[in-house]
């Protein structure tokens, strides 16, 4: 399986696949600066901007983990998302997570609701708040996204729920009152609850792939 992750950060995504003891996963990992911690299971490449120095349906696999609202501007996330569908083999699939533009408190700077607010709004709350003078973080929301998904050429499936029952099943025990209450709740409520997640998760794959068992189903 060949695999690339964008902004691969401290390498840690990219070493658990790439030395993973049961996938076999040929591991490529790309990154604007060298901030690694770990460089064993993958090969590394520096770029510049959102071009990826790979030929076109090279990968199995393509992951942007919590860096489409750091690219740039709406015409800057659209390149990076066009750039994936441009490596990315027909009949596989990709990971997207990004944090929600809704959320109370921003996670960089921890100010409520700095996302919530236009960029020069936001530029002058950061130079208020905490002397910053440049942010390079533009939020985006379910719609958003789920927009530039489209445009891009992907179809997609949002995974909120699925993360949210899969964080309980791993942090709170069966049977504990949380645990519990979440359990019963019914399908609709879960999918309301799944937008308002901290982070937007979405699988997404080529339309040319429609057809294809692998991705008819995504689940």
């Amino acid at each position: 399986m060949r695999m690339l992750e964008v902004s691969t950060g401290s390498d840690g995504i990219a070493n658990y696949f790439g030395t993973h003891p049961q996938l076999r996963c040929e591991m490529d990992a790309v990154d604007v600066y060298d901030n690694r911690l770990i460089a064993e299971g993958c090969w590394y490449h520096q770029v510049t901007g959102t071009q990826q120095p790979f030929a076109d349906i090279f990968f199995g696999v393509v992951l942007t983990n919590h860096i489409s609202e750091h690219v740039g501007d709406e015409q800057a996330q659209r390149a990076h998302l066009a750039e994936l569908h441009r490596v990315l083999r027909p009949n596989r699939i990709g990971y997207l997570a990004v944090p929600n533009g809704w959320m109370l408190a921003e996670p960089h700077e921890g100010l409520a609701f700095l996302s919530w607010l236009p960029s020069r709004l936001r530029s002058l709350y950061l130079r208020w708040s905490r002397g910053v003078a440049f942010h390079d973080f533009k939020p985006l929301t379910k719609l958003k996204i789920q927009k530039l998904l489209r445009e891009s050429g992907f179809d997609y499936r949002n995974l909120g729920v699925t993360a949210l029952c899969c964080t309980l099943e791993l942090e709170r025990p069966r049977g504990s009152p949380f645990r519990s209450m979440f359990d019963h709740l019914p399908d609709p409520l879960l999918s309301t609850l799944g937008a308002l997640n901290l982070t937007l998760i979405y699988r997404f794959w080529s339309e040319e792939a429609k057809s294809s068992h692998v991705v008819a189903s995504p689940s």
